[in-house]
């Protein structure tokens, strides 16, 4: 029996970025790709691709963040991990620094024209769950120097992915009240365990 083929793909929550640290990552028993895996047994494969700073669409122009555009990667990750029975999508904090100026409707847009359209249409046809990202909290200076007004615009993004998700037959999981560490951006050890939790739970109810 072949297993099941999921994957998760992501900025540097699916990556475990370790909140307030210099590019630390949660260790394999920790990160919730690692754990969902774990939870769901051996006759599903998880994949993690997630990157530190990965955007939807925008260009980020600083030193050594080149080839972070999302888009740009999605169907030739596809193509590399086929075959696929499952898409996690989770995206669209990096989205939100203030630099870029977007609202989470426009967020929305793209990630709909970019990512849902060109997994559902793919030659792969894997079924897709979107997952909507932690809540930021400004309060935190590393927050409050990147993310002005990512607060309020990261909790529309819920209702946002919810009927983008609606919309295009396919599935949502709300990460929003998921806990984030010291830097109000990334999850913490617990979150990640939580949203594993929640995930499994979901795929568990899928027909994959």
């Amino acid at each position: 029996m072949s297993k099941v083929r999921i994957l998760c793909f992501g900025d540097s929550n699916v990556w475990g970025y370790i909140p307030s640290t210099d590019h630390e990552r949660f260790s394999e028993k920790e990160r919730f790709p690692k754990i969902l895996q774990k939870l769901l047994g051996s006759q599903f494969e998880v994949i993690e691709d997630g990157l530190n700073s990965r955007t939807v669409t925008s260009e980020d122009t600083r030193p050594g963040k080149e080839g972070r555009k999302g888009s740009l990667h999605i169907l030739p990750c596809l193509k590399s991990h086929a075959p696929l029975n499952l898409v996690i999508l989770m995206l669209g904090t990096t989205e939100l620094k203030e630099r870029f100026k977007n609202s989470p409707e426009h967020i929305g847009n793209l990630l709909e024209r970019y990512f849902v359209k060109a997994v559902l249409n793919s030659e792969i046809s894997p079924k897709l769950l979107i997952v909507s990202p932690p809540i930021i909290d400004e309060r935190t200076e590393y927050a409050k120097e990147r993310y002005v007004g990512g607060t309020e615009k990261s909790k529309k993004l819920g209702d946002v992915y919810s009927e983008i998700a609606r919309k295009n037959s396919c599935h949502f999981i709300d990460a929003g009240d998921m806990e984030v560490g010291s830097d109000g951006v990334h999850m913490t050890k617990e979150s990640h365990l939580r949203l594993a939790k929640m995930l499994c739970e979901k795929i568990k109810s899928l027909d994959l």
